[in-house]
This record gives structure tokens, C-alpha cells and sequence, in this order.
């Protein structure tokens, strides 16, 4: 112990588990030329079922990889296979990329047991090799930002995406760890007043064989190849200089009051199901880092529809991901996790358990449980959706609020009590324990249509997949409003900008946490592509041309955002009572739009399309909850006139905020139009004579 390579005192000690091997040889490679093995070194010591060595005189740079003897018998679980290299399961860096070519492939699951066990092809040219690494770097008085949840703002993004076409970024740090450094991004993401910025997987990844045979590649990256190593698709080197590089990017944002959050994927590998390669874990030990079919041992489980599934309930997977968590947060210094996929992570062998033991360990664990754990609750299977049911420490991604303000802002019916309950923290999905802020709250992500594209596609436009636009989501609740795609028809362009500027407005100004997708806020398109995944060109990439529109709209969000900061209306730790008392607003009050409450009748009117909501200030319930917010939502074809509530003292409204984009000039009657596919938010004062 420690697993992995652990260079120190004028060597490297080597250690690696396998529990059913029956022989472990170190492989050693020239560093100029990768394919080259230069030495081969058997690890005679075995304590327990960890293998290791100590090699004096070895060096920061070293290329290795590992040889696993043990039984080939795919009946049994087991998979073993000398012939193929393997990665470390450990590697704080990997170097080179895997290159797919049949020496590489796995053996099929319906191989006689009898046939030959061993592949006489090397597979060394193809599979990346493990590197010896000098962890050591200058942190300076670098510390976590700790931004408290109620004042969190995610920013979703990927690395090369949102720096690869900015063109004030020198060229070499495009696409890079280093080009998120650089000023332009830090002061765009400051401007904006970004909290957090949830990288999409920066694990090591490879690309599937279905993908390289039609020249894509799998940009997202959710297919890791190793749990410790930054992906050096995004470093200037292959060879430690991901992990320099990596760390330089966190410092850099922590300085800048921004805490970086890993979307990590512990549910399945880059390996694939039994007919896929062996690069690391099915030629370790098969049974003890993979849920296999208790059935059929020749066959994964697939949870995740990606072909296997990481086993954290056997010892050596669960120590992999929480070794794995406690490096990134300690060594990396990152500021928290978003689980991919992660109801896998709570399956028992009996089924789903909330409050199985993975959870229960980052609770205890000294290191992990001072972080930020955000889930995505759902898996690939038709019973893994589990929203609502995490335990209480855990944020979740939540689908529902997608949909349910989507629809809304679309113009379908019934939806203002769904409309209601996403607004105040989605109490009908989290117990009242848990508070509004259990909930992140989005309207797009990486995974669909852009915010831009919502507005502008009513069908998938994927052909560029190679999928013949069979992949991606169906059903978007999108619009395009009357021309499918790009137009230079100004009416509907008008309507899509108040449709787009009413989504980021209702999500900034909902109870929860809100999660931006990077780009809504200039307006980027992927031209109707909703599972963008192997697209690592200009359709993914973040196009920082500025034009007067996009402009406009990015001012628009730092102004909505910048109103949830100054508002504690907006941003609540416990969910709504509803009560009111002597006329002040205790909490929330929904409105019809002749100011009177809202009736069960109401809640069920099928054609309600326009809202209002009071919202009183948190901060001055001694005071009887002055200054109230009222937000007034009109999702309808036509305007709609809105009476302003009466309270016992006179309250004067002042406009701080309109979606059409009209005058905010003072409000001298007791009457507000607010235009059609728009929203309203006033400030309420007591008038003077009264204060």
C-alpha cells in the first residue's frame, strides 16, 4: 500500500489487487517509443491480495503496464489472459491513446472453455500505458472557496468545448485545462457571478470500437479508462504534465472564488460488456470489479446500458471509487462530485437501497463528506428512477423541474401546479427534511437540445451520429414557433428570444440550486443536435462570436442572476409554509391574475396559462415581511393584464425585471400588462406614510 505507483526515496513501489490471479508481471516500456518493452519483472510479494515491488532508480516518466496470469474461464467470471497489457487501475497518468484494432478485442462470451486462453497477438502498440508520476506542486495559500448551497450557481461545461474557438485564448491553451485559465473565461464566469463549474468527465476516457469505425470519437467522455488519471485530451503532454496542469486549473479558479465539481462516472468502464476489450479490470480480477449476471456468469449486468457495471458492492470496487474520490479532493483539491448514473451506485444485490453502504461511507468518511455530492438519480434500467430518494446530504439533478417548466413556457395545459411546485423547491419529489435546495434545478444540460435549440427544433436532428437519428431523446416538450431550425422571420425570432429569456429567468428565480448550461447564455446552438456525445468539432463547440443578440441575452442572465443574489426571496433553505397573516405575505401566496388566491378549482383549470406568485422577503419575517416579490407569469398566445395584490399597508411596485424587454419606468396604477411568453418581477416598498 498505497495501490498504484508511488515514486519516493530512490525508486517506485508498485501494488495491485487481484484476488484470483495466480501471477502478476511489471511490464516496463521506452519512453520514446511507447511499444518498445524495454523490461519485464514478476511481483513475487503478495500480502493479502495486493501484489507489489519495490524498483530502485526508477524515475517520474516511466511507462509501465501489467500481465495477469489466472484461469480463462468465462463459465466462472474469470477472464484472465497474459497476453494482454493492462492499464493500472491506479495510474495517476496514462500516456498515448487506445487505437482500436482487433488485437485488442475481447474474447467472445460463447468461446469454448477448452479452446486456447491466450491470444498469441501482443496487444502492447494499442492500449495507453501507465506513467510514473511526480505528484509533488507549488498549491501556494490555495483553499476551497465553500460556497454555501444556498448561494451556489452551477455553470456546466467541458473542458475543450468552452475554450477551444475564444479567440483572446493563445492558441496552445485552446481546448486545454490551461485555457480555462485564462482571463477571458475566469471574467466571463465572474460577470456572470458563477459559483461553481461542474466539468463533464475529465477522467482518463477512450472512445468505443462502434464509434472509431465510423472516424468519430466519444468527445463527452463518459467511457473512463482510469479513475485517477486526468484525461490527457486536454493537457499539452501525455506524460504528468495532465495532472500539473489540471492543478494549475483548479488553483486558478479557486482564486477567482469558483469551485470546481467533477461529473464523475463509477458506474460502468471503458471495457464494455463481455465481447469487449481487455484493457485493465476484466483482465485483473473479472468477478471482483464487475457485477456479473448471477445466471450466467459469461455476462455483465448492465445497469447502465453501457455495456457492464463497476461492482461497489465487492471490497476492491468500492475501495477503487472512495480512493479514487479522496485523491481528487485531496491531492487534486477539487471541490465535489456529480455521480453519472447514479442509482447504480445503490444497488445492492437484493435491488435498489437508498441507504446502501456507498453513501453511508462518504457520510463517515473524514475527507469526503466536507464536499459537495450531487447525483444524477436515475440509471438505464425501467426501475432506476430514483428521484427524491437519496439521502438528505445529496443534491439532485431533477428531471422533473426540465419538464415541467418546459411545458409551461411551451403553452401546454394543466401545467401551473406543476409550474407552482418547480418554482417553490419541488416538495412532491423531497421530503420536507431535505428543503428546496435538495433539488438542482435545470432547463438544459449536455444531454439534449441547447436552450437556443428548445426554442427552435420540434424533432431531433442527429444525422451527423451516423445513427440515421435513431439516438437522442424523442420527447423534448420543445417548440420551434412556426419555422423548424434558423429563420430571418423577425416575429419568431422575437417570440424565441422571450421564450429563452422567460426559462432562464424562471430558473434563476426558483427555490433550489440552478445549473446553467454553458452557452444558453450566448445563445448557443448545436443546429437541432440533441445527443451531441461524439461530436468533437464546431456543432459542440462554444462559438464566442458576439452578435447584438447574443449580447443582449447575456446580459440578460447576469441581471437575473445578479437578482437572486440580492434577494434571499429567491433562494431559500426550507421549502414554502403558504400561510399569510394580517394581510403581509408570511411565505407565498399564488394568485390569479384579478390578485385573487388560487382555488383548488384553479389549480385544476386545464387552461390556466398565466401565474402570480407573492414571495416574502425571509429575512424580515420580525418585521412582518416587508418587501415582498411578486413574480407574474403569462405563458398564454395573447397579453394578459394583471391586478396588482392589495395588502393592509399601501405598497408601492417598483419593475425590476421584464422578459418582453419593456420600459421598467415606475408603476403608478394598481394594473400590469405583462405581454404574451413573458414575465414580470416587481419589488413591493410600503409607501412612506406608512413606513
Amino acid at each position: 500500500m498505497p495501490l498504484g505507483a508511488t515514486w519516493g526515496g530512490g525508486g517506485v513501489n508498485f501494488a495491485i489487487y487481484s484476488h484470483h490471479a495466480t501471477a502478476v508481471t511489471l511490464c516496463f516500456f521506452d519512453s520514446a517509443a511507447p511499444a518498445r518493452q524495454t523490461a519485464a519483472l514478476e511481483l513475487t510479494a503478495r500480502t493479502g491480495d495486493v501484489w507489489h515491488s519495490r524498483v530502485p532508480g526508477l524515475r517520474p516518466g516511466q511507462l509501465y503496464s501489467y500481465r495477469v496470469e489466472g484461469p480463462y474461464a468465462p463459465r466462472e467470471g474469470h477472464r484472465f489472459n497474459p497476453a494482454k497489457l493492462l492499464v493500472d487501475p491506479y495510474a495517476r497518468a496514462l500516456a498515448g491513446p487506445l487505437v482500436w484494432n482487433d488485437a485488442i478485442l475481447g474474447f467472445p462470451a460463447d468461446r469454448p472453455e477448452d479452446d486456447a486462453a491466450h491470444d498469441p497477438r501482443d496487444s502492447a502498440p494499442f492500449v495507453p500505458k501507465s506513467v510514473v508520476v511526480d505528484p509533488r506542486f507549488d498549491w501556494e495559500d490555495d483553499r476551497p472557496p465553500n460556497v454555501p448551497w444556498d448561494r451556489t450557481v452551477i455553470y456546466e461545461c467541458h473542458v475543450k468545448g468552452l475554450t477551444r474557438l475564444h479567440a483572446r485564448i493563445p492558441e496552445h491553451r485552446r481546448g486545454k485545462y490551461l485555457g480555462m485559465t485564462a482571463a477571458p473565461i475566469l471574467d466571463h464566469l465572474r460577470r456572470l457571478g458563477i459559483t461553481a463549474v461542474e466539468l463533464m468527465p475529465v477522467h482518463h476516457s477512450t472512445t468505443e470500437r462502434h464509434l472509431a469505425r465510423t472516424g468519430l470519437v466519444n468527445y463527452w467522455g463518459y467511457n473512463t479508462l482510469g479513475f485517477f488519471a486526468p484525461d490527457s485530451r486536454f493537457a499539452s503532454g501525455d506524460r504528468g504534465e495532465q495532472i500539473v496542469e489540471f492543478k494549475q486549473m483548479v488553483k486558478a479558479f479557486h482564486r477567482a472564488g469558483i469551485e470546481v465539481i467533477l461529473d464523475a462516472v463509477y458506474n460502468h468502464t471503458a471495457e464494455g460488456d463481455h465481447t469487449g476489450p481487455t484493457l485493465c479490470f476484466r483482465g485483473l480480477d473479472n468477478r471482483m470489479y464487475y457485477r456479473l449476471d448471477p445466471n450466467d456468469l459469461r455476462r455483465d449486468l448492465n445497469f447502465c446500458g453501457c455495456g457492464n457495471t463497476l461492482s461497489v458492492i465487492h471490497p476492491p470496487g468500492a475501495q477503487l471509487v472512495l480512493d479514487s474520490l479522496r485523491y481528487w479532493v485531496q491531492e487534486m483539491h477539487v471541490d465535489g462530485f456529480r455521480f453519472d448514473l447514479a442509482t447504480t451506485l445503490i444497488r445492492s444485490e437484493n435491488g435498489i437501497d437508498p441507504h446502501m453502504a456507498f453513501f453511508r461511507s462518504l457520510r463517515q468518511d473524514p475527507v469526503l463528506h466536507q464536499v459537495k455530492w450531487i447525483v444524477e438519480p436515475w440509471d438505464a434500467t425501467s426501475e432506476g428512477y430514483q428521484l427524491g430518494r437519496f439521502p438528505a446530504e445529496v443534491r439532485e439533478w431533477n428531471d422533473r423541474y426540465r419538464d415541467g417548466v418546459r411545458r409551461f413556457w411551451r403553452g401546454d395545459g394543466g401545467q401551473a401546479a406543476s409550474l407552482a411546485s418547480r418554482l417553490s423547491g419541488s416538495s412532491d419529489c423531497f421530503d420536507g427534511a431535505r428543503g428546496p435546495l435538495a433539488s438542482v434545478n435545470f432547463v438544459t444540460c449536455h444531454d439534449g437540445f441547447t436552450l437556443h435549440d428548445w426554442a427552435s427544433y420540434e424533432q431531433r436532428h442527429n444525422d451527423a451520429n451516423d445513427e440515421e437519428n435513431r439516438d437522442g431523446a424523442s420527447e423534448n416538450h420543445s417548440r420551434n414557433w412556426g419555422v423548424e431550425g434558423p429563420t430571418d422571420d423577425e416575429s419568431v425570432r422575437a417570440v424565441r428570444g422571450r421564450i429563452k429569456r422567460s426559462l432562464l429567468a424562471t430558473l434563476t428565480f426558483s427555490q433550489g440550486v440552478p445549473m446553467l448550461n454553458a452557452g444558453d447564455e450566448l445563445g448557443r446552438t448545436q443546429r437541432g443536435n440533441n445527443n451531441s456525445y461524439c461530436q468533437d468539432n464546431e456543432l459542440s463547440w462554444m462559438d464566442w462570436k458576439m452578435v447584438p443578440e447574443h449580447e443582449d441575452l447575456l446580459r440578460f442572465t447576469c441581471r437575473v442572476l445578479e437578482l437572486r443574489r440580492r434577494f434571499p426571496h429567491l433562494r431559500r433553505e426550507q421549502f414554502f409554509t403558504g400561510r399569510s397573516s394580517d394581510g403581509w405575505p408570511k411565505d407565498v401566496t399564488w394568485l390569479r391574475p384579478d390578485a385573487g388566491k388560487l382555488t383548488d378549482h384553479d389549480w385544476s383549470d386545464s387552461n390556466r396559462r398565466e401565474l402570480g406568485v407573492l414571495l416574502a422577503d425571509p429575512s424580515a419575517s420580525n418585521r412582518g415581511g416587508r418587501e415582498p416579490l411578486l413574480l407574474l407569469m403569462n405563458a398564454a398566445e395573447s397579453d394578459c393584464v394583471f391586478v396588482l395584490p392589495r395588502l393592509v399597508r399601501s405598497i408601492s411596485w417598483t419593475p425590476l425585471l421584464d422578459t418582453h424587454g419593456a420600459d421598467n419606468s415606475p408603476i403608478d396604477a394598481d394594473r400590469l400588462t405583462v405581454r404574451a411568453h413573458s414575465l414580470r418581477l416587481l419589488l413591493g416598498r410600503e409607501s412612506e406614510e406608512h413606513g
